[in-house]
């Protein structure tokens, strides 16, 4: 017996411990893989509007943000966070809508100053302000969408849904018989 007074106390607390942080780790990958794709579109998008238009940087970044969040709305809703509560998607795209404008506002506000406040405007400075600001605001929005946009289920709402999934939507009354064998 462990010291917290019963057999197992301390096992299934650690296991449960554990799992809530690999369960984390997994859903800081998702979000880094498809927040590395929508860096790379933003970036892409940000200079090619340097190089083929006449928009001012600051201009030209937040049309490339627009389109890096769009991206990044469909990888999240539909990898990173397809297991959570899909209910609410009015409230979900406005939240985050709402959160992405705050993440734009952070993101371009660090090139503005850079921009504007230091003459730091080369397209090298650009783009290390650029990237600066993203990695800012990236940091507000992993807070923001976990917490608030992409709500997660019930405990047992992702149990069966991930049961069902894993076992290719089989038989209810076969997969009952199997939990219990």
């Amino acid at each position: 017996m462990d010291k917290g007074g019963s057999p197992g106390t301390r096992t299934s607390s650690g296991g449960s411990l554990r799992r809530h942080v690999e369960q984390l780790w997994r859903e800081i990958a998702k979000f880094g893989a498809v927040g590395g794709a929508g860096l790379a579109v933003n970036l892409l998008v940000f200079n090619l509007m340097r190089h083929v238009t006449d928009l001012q940087v600051v201009r030209a970044s937040v049309v490339a943000t627009i389109v890096a969040i769009i991206f990044n709305y469909i990888g999240f809703r539909y990898f990173t966070y397809r297991d959570r509560d899909k209910s609410g998607s009015t409230r979900e795209m406005t939240l985050f809508l709402a959160f992405s404008a705050v993440g734009l506002v952070i993101e371009n506000g660090v090139l503005y100053l850079a921009t504007y406040g230091f003459h730091w405007d080369s397209p090298l400075q650009s783009n290390v302000f650029k990237f600066l600001g993203i990695g800012v605001a990236t940091l507000f929005r992993f807070w923001s969408y976990r917490t608030w946009v992409f709500r997660t289920l019930p405990a047992g709402a992702t149990v069966t849904g991930t049961e069902t999934f894993l076992d290719g939507g089989g038989d209810s009354e076969e997969r009952d018989r199997q939990r219990a064998a």
